[in-house]
């Protein structure tokens, strides 16, 4: 078996409330279909999950290779990764108290007639640069890898796939109905705020159950 089963169902449920929690690529594609049209919004979309491969290919490449140097280092790694979930889910517990400004996010992008390559790029470029989201699939991705089913680097790659095609799915559909969801997206503070809530008592609780895991 390639993926530990309890390990994914776990993944899946963490990767659903982030895909559903609405964050920086999110806006930037519903900010690009309400300025550009659904096709440009589209556009943005494929970018960011080009960005995401970027990404996935990094945490991939680097944690494969920690694992074949030093099994020791990637026992720390997953300890450091649960560290950085609990501080994901302290910062959406703290965004659920005080809640967002979304309709600034949601400014519409100055600018008309950009062709669909610089819109791709813009939604690559915003993702691929970004270091959180570096950092997010070097310290998430690992923490659902079991090394003793072996093919480390396939796990990992699934694993950023299974993340990666349905959260573009969700930011393709955000972008076909651009004007509607970003008004949605405005009047939606309170919805927005128990996903905040859910994710982070949800990382809380999966970093605790993955240091007794690596404990054992």
């Amino acid at each position: 078996m390639l993926l530990d089963p309890q390990l994914l169902w776990l993944y899946l449920g963490a990767a659903a409330l982030l895909i559903l929690t609405p964050g920086p690529d999110t806006f930037l594609v519903a900010a690009t279909g309400v300025a550009h049209g659904g096709r440009a919004g589209v556009l943005a979309a494929l970018g960011v999950f080009c960005g995401c491969l970027f990404h996935i290919g990094l945490a991939t490449l680097g944690v494969s290779a920690l694992i074949a140097a030093s099994p020791w280092a990637f026992g720390v790694l997953k300890l450091a990764g649960a560290a950085y979930l609990v501080w994901l889910g302290i910062m959406a517990l703290r965004d659920a108290w005080l809640g967002h400004a979304p309709a600034a996010a949601l400014a519409p992008i100055n600018g008309t007639g950009r062709s669909g390559v610089s819109l791709f790029l813009r939604g690559a470029l915003t993702n691929a640069l970004n270091p959180k989201v570096a950092m997010f699939f070097v310290a998430f991705l690992p923490q659902f890898v079991e090394p003793a089913l072996g093919h480390v680097a396939i796990q990992l790659a699934v694993l950023g796939m299974i993340f990666n095609v349905p959260g573009t799915l969700y930011l393709v559909a955000v972008a076909a109905v651009s004007g509607r969801a970003t008004a949605s997206l405005r009047r939606m503070a309170r919805v927005r705020r128990c996903l905040d809530a859910a994710v982070g008592i949800f990382f809380i609780g999966l970093a605790a159950h993955l240091v007794r895991a690596q404990a054992k």
